[in-house]
């Protein structure tokens, strides 16, 4: 156990037949440095801030009110 949360991976095996693997859960990072943040947003796509609006009004409700009041 303490290997694999070193990060190592192994395979399980009976009478020399794979049946499975133990691997480290992977970690979330939950911080982006601004350099890899900058790098990301070069190669992102571009966005028709248009056409996201009309998707949005297409899919949002309208109606703010009590839906059980319709």
């Amino acid at each position: 156990m303490d290997a694999i949360q070193g990060g190592q991976s192994f395979t399980v095996t009976r009478d020399g037949h794979p049946i499975g693997q133990l691997v480290p859960l992977r970690r979330r990072r939950r911080f982006v440095s601004r350099q890899e943040f900058a790098a990301m947003s070069r190669t992102a796509p571009g966005i028709d801030l248009d056409r996201f609006r009309a998707d949005q009004d297409a899919t949002a409700d309208t109606y703010p009110d009590d839906p059980y009041d319709r």
